[in-house]
C-alpha cells in the first residue's frame, strides 16, 4: 500500500509530503496506481520549481523507490508561498480522488 502523509502548519498551509511503499495493483513497471501518484507528486516538486522559482528540499530513494519526501523552503515571498500552496494542494486533492477510487492500494493522512 502507498502511504501518503502531509504535513500542515497552524495556519492549514502545507509544509510537506511524505510518500512510502507501493500500491501492488499491478507487476512492477506496469502498476498504474504507483505510476499516477509518482507523477503528480514528481511534477509537483518539478512544478514548484518552475512556477515558484525555488526547489524544495527533497529525499527519494532511487534505487529502490518507494520513497519521497519533500518539504517546502521556510523563507519564501509571499507570491512563492502562494503558488507552493495552490500546487501542494492540488497534489492533495489529486491523491485523494486516487485514495478514493482505490482505497485498498492508497491511504492519506494530514498532521
Amino acid at each position: 500500500m502507498i502511504e501518503v502523509k502531509f504535513r500542515k502548519d497552524d495556519h492549514g498551509n502545507l509544509l510537506s509530503f511524505e510518500i512510502t511503499g507501493h500500491a501492488g495493483y499491478g507487476v512492477e513497471g506496469e502498476d498504474i496506481i504507483c505510476a499516477a501518484v509518482s507523477v503528480l507528486a514528481i511534477e509537483t516538486v518539478n512544478s514548484v520549481e518552475r512556477l515558484a522559482g525555488y526547489q524544495m528540499l527533497v529525499d527519494e530513494a532511487d534505487d529502490e523507490g518507494g520513497y519521497l519526501y519533500a518539504e517546502i523552503l521556510s523563507e519564501r515571498e509571499a507570491e512563492q508561498q502562494y503558488i507552493t500552496q495552490i500546487l501542494l494542494k492540488h497534489l492533495f486533492y489529486s491523491l485523494e480522488d486516487v485514495a478514493e477510487t482505490y482505497p485498498d492500494y492508497v491511504s492519506i493522512q494530514m498532521k
